[in-house]
């Protein structure tokens, strides 16, 4: 760590860090934030332990080279979004030169930003602020369920001392369950509940010879969405979606957000050509009706991928891929529409 300055009064901290192996680098970027008091600046010029520094220093946002002589970029972000404790950081991925397909990839990876280096001094630091502030309220939206936490904590240790609190405790407790297994925006199954969930309709699709569907589905343009009318505007979209979605769906269905405006649908007793028919009923209900956001009405389509399990093939790992790669079909072909996987 280079320093770490005073912060401005009751401003969060912002704490960056730089992964590129060359120091120079890490040098000129350390002076373009000196300025900044409420910027906490680290450098790490080893790849190979950059997911270990981003634990340690738990930073706000990511700078991250893609070419490194020890190791790929493109996998390296893969890893850090790959990891639980770092797949939510913000990624800004460097590089020497505009490379389009280097973009369009790593942007598909899950990159939030691509810069060239050296950039800018000014809009470096207006970068670092806004995917900073932007994952410093995606933190705080977690206090109601932080907060619960502690309380059953608090009434552990009182539930020792006194009896009479054991069915407080277990009322909370139900409560705690409920919070972690659903998506505080939308209200659908969060990825823990859903993948959980998955696991158990496998088993019993395999047992008994049963067929089982799933359906990705990720809102077109999103960032063009909060882009224009902010991240509010960003979470009426995704509710008001995830919304529509589940008013299609049986009792024995599942709708469930995996990533920030990815769903997946788990369509139990449901054949290929009848999930096909069930995407296609979705994405028309998506792109009919636009979404309203501030008393506008914006349009606001999705594309889909569908696959179903091969019962002699198929894991859980290769089902939801072979949905992403469809999905990724789909996208690739001219969105919103659906695509089918291949067996």
């Amino acid at each position: 760590m280079f320093g770490k300055p005073k912060s401005l009064p009751n401003e969060p901290l912002i704490t960056v860090l730089l992964i590129d192996d060359q120091a120079i680098i890490g040098e000129a970027v350390r002076r373009m934030l000196l300025t900044e008091s409420d910027i906490i600046f680290h450098f790490c010029s080893d790849p190979s332990v950059a997911i270990q520094k981003a634990i340690e220093v738990a930073p706000t946002v990511i700078l991250q080279d893609l070419v490194m002589p020890e190791i790929d970029g493109l996998m390296l972000l893969k890893f850090f979004r790959a990891n639980v404790v770092t797949r939510d950081i913000p990624m800004i991925v460097l590089s020497s030169k505009e490379e389009v397909e280097l973009k369009a990839e790593a942007f598909a990876i899950g990159a939030n930003d691509y810069l060239i280096k050296l950039p800018d001094k000014i809009e470096l630091i207006a970068r670092i602020r806004y995917h900073s502030r932007a994952y410093i309220n995606l933190l705080q939206r977690d206090e109601a369920y932080q907060a619960i936490q502690d309380y059953l904590k608090k009434l552990e240790i009182e539930r020792r001392k006194v009896v009479e609190r054991t069915n407080e405790l277990a009322h909370l407790n139900v409560e705690l369950e409920r919070i972690a297994s659903i998506d505080m925006l939308t209200g659908v199954a969060n990825r823990r509940q859903f993948m959980y969930r998955l696991e158990q309709e496998i088993e019993r699709s395999r047992r008994y010879k049963r067929p089982l569907s799933l359906i990705a589905l990720d809102i077109d343009h999103f960032k063009k969405i909060n882009d224009a009318w902010g991240h509010g505007g960003g979470d009426i979209a995704l509710y008001d979606i995830s919304q529509r979605v589940n008013l299609l769906m049986r009792e024995s269905d599942l709708l469930g957000r995996i990533g920030g405006e990815e769903f997946v649908v788990l369509l139990t007793e449901t054949s290929s050509e009848e999930a096909m028919l069930v995407a296609e009923r979705l994405r028309s209900v998506i792109a009919d009706t636009p979404v309203v956001i501030n008393g506008n009405n914006v349009n606001v389509t999705a594309s889909f991928g569908v696959a179903t399990f091969d019962q002699e093939k198929d894991t859980i790992t290769t089902i939801l891929s072979r949905a992403d790669k469809a999905l990724y079909m789909s996208k690739e072909t001219g969105r919103n529409r659906v695509v089918v996987a291949n067996i």
